[in-house]
Order: structure tokens, then C-alpha cells, then sequence
């Protein structure tokens, strides 16, 4: 891996292409590496984990609105659309807008987190739908998707944007601009100018997740993507694109982040390194903000040790600086606290979500959000007990560049009405990586099917589980078997 140094530089010195962030992502975007075999497993299990929550969506009304506009560009050898029968194709990029839709309604989905957030299983869906319409093969569709992870996560390790409360599709827009690139076999110049506009077009503020959080919540990432999309498409055809994008006098960083002075360091791998930044990713085994992931599995344990959660008095959490403000108290967002909040605003309420975990012992992707459940007496009176705080040892383990000591977790401590103390603590949720029980091949295999159960009959469920394991082996065109 290179650390590069990414600064402001005036118009007037005319800082090289070669010097410049995009040009070093469109390099390793070009650079043709060799593929690492746990890195295409993991690959297919995020292109499983997709399906799973984007069938389980389908009927939900933000993914049925996304589905009726696609539907409105049908094409003739397009892409398909989840729901749909495959025989209909239609605009790739209006495929990718339904389809990243449907995998991000849940939030439900894949997730990596350092100086930013990131969901980066919302890149599939756009390279998926182009691979489709242009008759890609299945390794070509991996080496995208590979490329894809490998520079968000990077820019997500290198350049904070919620700092300055910058939604973090910014860092989506780029990074499917560049995997579309590997996919395509594009050059090294023609990705460089579609990573610059889809960086440029993806810029929008964070009030997409705060206060009253809407549906948009699950558009911006299909935004990205397609916005990405059409940017490759423009700059092919010899277009250009604001530049230098990162580095320029009224660039993004100078204007929007962190200014003329800023210094960002942004690693990324050498040209032909091999590509291994999607094995530091991790998936969802509960529907709702990643952060909480933890809290619900220590929710679970807790409970067994509370004979009778009405003497709950008050549960403190003490946790990272990014959990108490983004999904707790430290947010200062009222709707967090409220029962009539929206489903969208309540999966990015810890107080909600670990009151609910308390009580049921379970989370489901859809009981847990109903109405009635939220507007229950006896949840109410513990959600509304619930205090987050910043502890500077569970920010210091958040960062922590060690994978293996990165920590998602907090401390609790449940007081009950006699004074006794209930003291409880995990460092990360137990299907992370380097949790309690890892999810496996057939942890996302099992998520499939419990997320499909009664969508999908046997023969279709098990038909697509066939052929998205064999993944690396599809021919051109046969790549529509993945709907």
C-alpha cells in the first residue's frame, strides 16, 4: 500500500495528472492485478447478502416507487430488475437505480467504517446492471466489484466527509465510477475524468439521516450509482470532467471539506498490488444501523440477566464519538425519542433499538419497526430511560487501523430502581469477522433464505444460490442469470 498525501494546490501551478487522487484511483482501476480467491468468495457472499434484503424490500413502498419508474425505460438487451422477470430488461442505469434501491431499504446490507461510513454492497448493484446490458462475463463482473471496494474503503479510511456533514454516497460516486472502469477495461485517462464528474455530481448534504429521516435514505446510494454510471457513459464518448476534482483551488476538499489547508492521507494499493479491501468489510446480521450491531447482541445478553425489566430505572452507554452522535443521544434529534417516528429514523435511534433488543431478546427486519411495537407502553418507558455518551477508549478503538482491534461495541450499564447495577460490555457485533461466531458461506446462504422465505419458491431460491457460486465461471450474457 502507498499513503498518498491529497492537498489544495492553486490554479496557477497546475498540479500534474499524475500527482492527483483521481489519476492514482484510475490506475489501479487500469492496472489489470491479479485476484485473490478469498476476496472473489467474498464477493459472492455480498452479491447473496444483496439479493437477500433487496427481494425482501420488493413490496416495500420506496422500492415499488424505484421499480415504477425503471420500468418506464425498458431496452432491449438491457439489465434486469429485481422482481421482474428476467425476459424484461431495461435501462442499466434506471435497473441500478431500482435495484440499489431494493438493497439499501432495509439497511440491511454491508458496512465499513473508519474516518467515514460506507455501505459498500451499494456498488453492485450498478456494475451488476452495465455487466448485464453489455454482455459481460462473470470474472469481469468480480474484477469490477473487487476495484469498486477496494477504493471506497480506502477513501473511507482517508477522507472524513461528515465532518462537514457531507453524506458519504461521495465516496460511492468515485468508487463505482472505478470499478465500472476495471469491468469495462477502460483506460487509465477515461477513468480518471468519470471518477472526477461522479465525484462532483455525488456531493449532497447529510440531512438525508437526520431529524425526520426520509426514504431518500435508501435512494442516495442508487442515486450515486447511477449518477456514476452516466458519467462513465459521457466521459467514453472523449467528454471531460472538473478537475483536479480533489485537489483544485475550488475543488470538493477546498470548498466543501476540510479547506485550502487540508491534508488528507488516502492509502491505496500499489499498481498490480493485489486487491484484498472488501475482506475487511462486514455484513448485517440485524436490520438496522451497523453500529447498533453490537448493542443488540449485548441487548440479548443483558436481558437474561434482569429478572423483570420494569425496575429498570436507567441504562447508560457508553461508546465511540461516531455511535453517540450519529444513532445516539449526543445526535440532539427529538425523533429519535419519538414512538411515531419514521421506520428510517428509528433504525438510526441505539435507544430505540436497544430498548426493543432488551425486551424481545431478537430483532426482526420487520416486527421491530412495526407501529405497534414502537408505541408500546413498556418500551417507551425504557427507551426513554436510555443515555449515550462519548468514552474516548471506544472512539481510540473505532479508528484503530488494526482490524482485528477495531471496535464497534460500548459498555452498559443498566440501574435499577433498588441501585443495583447491571454492567455489560462487547467490543463488536458477533457475526463481525473477528466476532464471537463469523459469518461463513453459509451464515449469508441462511440469511438468503430466511429473508426470501415465502417470496421465493424452492426451485428459483435454489437455481440463483447455483449460480452465483459459480460466479467466476459464467460466460458473456449469462450474467442475467443473477437476477
Amino acid at each position: 500500500m502507498i499513503i498518498h498525501k491529497v492537498k489544495v494546490y492553486p490554479s496557477k501551478i497546475r498540479l500534474p495528472k499524475k500527482n492527483q487522487l483521481a489519476w492514482k484511483i484510475a490506475e489501479i482501476a487500469s492496472d489489470n492485478a491479479k485476484l485473490n480467491n478469498d476476496a472473489i468468495e467474498m464477493v459472492i457472499n455480498r452479491i447473496i447478502d444483496n439479493a437477500s434484503v433487496a427481494i425482501a424490500s420488493l413490496n416495500r413502498k420506496p422500492v415499488i416507487s424505484s421499480r415504477e419508474m425503471a420500468l418506464k425505460h425498458s431496452r432491449k438487451n438491457g439489465a434486469t430488475l429485481f422482481g421482474i422477470n428476467s425476459k424484461q430488461t431495461f435501462d442499466c442505469e434506471w435497473a441500478a437505480w431500482s435495484n440499489g434501491t431494493a438493497v439499501r431499504e432495509l439497511d440491511f446490507h454491508d458496512t465499513f467504517l473508519a474516518a467515514d461510513y460506507s455501505h459498500p454492497g451499494d456498488n453492485i448493484p450498478p456494475l451488476l446492471s452495465v455487466a448485464q446490458q453489455n454482455k459481460k462475463n462473470g470474472l469481469d463482473l468480480l474484477k469490477g466489484i473487487i476495484t469498486a471496494y477496494e477504493v471506497q474503503v480506502n477513501l473511507v479510511k482517508g477522507i472524513c466527509l461528515h465532518k462537514h456533514k457531507v453524506d458519504h454516497i461521495a465516496h460511492l460516486g468515485p468508487s463505482v465510477a472505478a470499478g465500472l472502469g476495471t469491468m469495462l477495461k477502460l483506460n487509465t485517462e477515461t477513468i480518471y475524468q468519470a471518477v472526477q464528474q461522479a465525484l462532483h455530481t455525488t456531493i449532497s448534504t447529510r440531512q438525508s439521516r437526520k431529524g425526520e429521516i426520509s426514504s431518500w435514505k435508501a435512494y442516495a446510494p442508487a442515486h450515486a450509482g447511477k449518477l456514476a454510471i452516466e458519467a462513465v457513459d459521457r466521459v467514453m464518448r472523449g467528454e471531460g470532467a472538473p478537475s483536479p476534482i480533489y485537489e483544485g483551488e475550488d475543488s470538493v476538499i477546498a470548498r466543501i471539506l476540510d479547506g485550502k489547508n487540508a491534508l488528507y492521507k488516502v492509502p491505496l494499493p500499489k499498481k498490480g498490488e493485489i486487491k484484498k479491501a472488501i475482506l475487511e468489510t462486514y455484513t448485517k446480521e440485524y436490520s438496522a444501523e451497523y453500529q447498533s450491531q453490537a448493542l443488540i447482541d449485548l441487548a440479548k445478553k443483558i436481558k437474561s440477566k434482569i429478572n423483570d425489566l420494569n425496575q429498570i430505572k436507567k441504562i447508560d452507554i457508553y461508546t465511540s464519538h461516531h455511535t453517540h452522535y450519529v444513532i445516539g443521544t449526543g445526535a440532539n434529534d427529538p425523533q429519535k425519542m419519538d414512538p411515531n417516528a419514521s421506520r428510517e429514523t428509528l433504525d438510526h435511534s441505539i435507544m430505540y433499538i436497544f430498548a426493543v433488543a432488551l425486551e424481545d431478546g431478537d430483532w426482526h427486519h420487520v416486527k421491530s419497526y412495526t407501529k405497534a411495537r414502537a408505541k408500546r407502553k413498556s418500551t417507551i418507558k425504557i427507551w426513554h430511560s436510555i443515555q449515550t455518551h462519548e468514552d474516548k477508549k471506544w472512539t481510540k478503538k473505532y479508528h484503530d487501523p488494526n482490524p482485528k482491534n477495531k471496535s464497534f461495541g460500548a459498555k452498559v450499564v443498566v440501574t435499577m430502581n433498588n441501585g443495583k447495577k447491571i454492567i455489560d460490555q462487547i467490543d463488536r457485533a458477533d457475526a463481525h469477522p473477528y466476532g464471537a461466531r463469523p459469518f461463513k458461506r453459509q451464515n449469508y446462504i441462511n440469511k438468503f433464505l430466511t429473508l426470501t422465505e415465502n417470496i421465493l419458491d424452492k426451485k428459483e431460491s435454489d437455481r440463483f444460490l447455483k449460480v452465483v457460486q459459480n460466479l467466476k465461471n459464467l460466460k458473456s450474457g449469462e450474467l442475467w442469470k443473477l437476477n
